[in-house]
């Protein structure tokens, strides 16, 4: 047999073949529920008074991480058919922590803490950072967790993705969203002016323009293990700076690492960088001056000589 009529056995067959394999995408139960809740609007109360937004976007949701996941595998108290009467099959770890976290998930506690079925590691670590303790210890609202830095749970995207919160583009706003917010510094004694001095300085400049190896807020504070700057683990902690700033700055000593910092510059740094911007546009303003004079000096020499001429 030739090649030609091979082929034209072969195709049809590798055609099938394509058509009848799974697709990646979304699962049959959460087809389900988004054959519902993607057409849904608006929010409902539930059962403890809590706001519920209806709509999940089925698009955006099959485009992030979760997309390929099952709706139950986070909301663990519901079956596929979530108007039936919450089942009690959570596992118990998942339970024990949901209670802990139920005054930061008002919605569906065990969905939240859910997340340690897949992040067991980094949400251990975020649990035992400044930020999970303030939850968990203080029963503070107002600490940030998982979704407050990704997001919402439905459209969660990878950070090296560009509109990722978390990533080098959009870290600094998403930190900002509390280390900028004057209630939360004056309700927890912060540092002020974190984030501003952060645009200011030249690491952020550089961030703000593209630099691919300017740090951000996670270069030196770490991303889910945050600590005090007074936490002899903290990476900012005293000699610990060495090693934080060495991973850019190769050589970094005692008298190089105090120069990192968020505290605003004195009145002479910043008189001085006022005063560079006044010579350097005092300097281009009388090199034209300078140009426009000369021109004209010799456009004037030019006509009184033509004159000259022709007297």
């Amino acid at each position: 047999m030739s090649n030609n009529r091979l082929s034209v056995f072969v195709a049809p067959l590798l055609f099938l073949t394509l058509l009848l394999l799974p697709r990646p995408g979304l699962c049959q139960e959460s087809a389900n529920c988004l054959a519902c809740h993607s057409s849904m609007k608006g929010r409902i109360k539930n059962v403890s008074g809590a706001l519920v937004e209806l709509n999940v976007d089925a698009e955006k949701f099959n485009a992030s991480v979760h997309g390929s996941l099952s709706c139950s595998d986070c909301h663990i108290r519901f079956s596929d058919n979530p108007h039936t009467t919450p089942s009690s099959g959570v596992p118990q770890a998942v339970l024990s922590l949901s209670t802990k976290l139920s005054s930061k998930f008002k919605v569906d506690p065990v969905a939240g803490a859910a997340c340690i079925t897949c992040h067991e590691e980094t949400y251990k670590m975020v649990l035992g950072s400044m930020h999970g303790k303030n939850i968990v210890e203080k029963n503070q609202t107002d600490g940030a967790l998982c979704l407050d830095c990704h997001g919402s749970p439905h459209y969660i995207t990878p950070v090296k993705e560009e509109n990722s919160p978390v990533g080098r583009g959009h870290q600094v706003e998403t930190c900002g969203k509390c280390h900028g917010d004057e209630k939360i510094i004056e309700k927890y004694g912060l540092e002020e002016n974190v984030m501003e001095s952060f645009r200011e300085s030249f690491h952020g400049r550089k961030l703000h323009l593209g630099h691919t190896r300017a740090p951000s807020c996670s270069s030196c504070h770490n991303a889910h293990d945050i600590r005090s700057k007074t936490d002899p683990e903290s990476p900012v902690f005293g000699k610990n700076k060495l090693v934080t700033c060495g991973k850019c700055h190769k050589g970094a000593n005692e008298k190089f690492v105090p120069a990192i910092s968020h505290k605003r510059p004195g009145p002479i740094p910043h008189y001085g960088e006022k005063a560079l911007i006044i010579l350097t546009m005092g300097t281009f303003a009388f090199i034209v001056l300078h140009v426009l004079l000369e021109a004209f000096s010799d456009i004037r020499d030019a006509i009184f000589r033509k004159k000259e001429e022709e007297e």
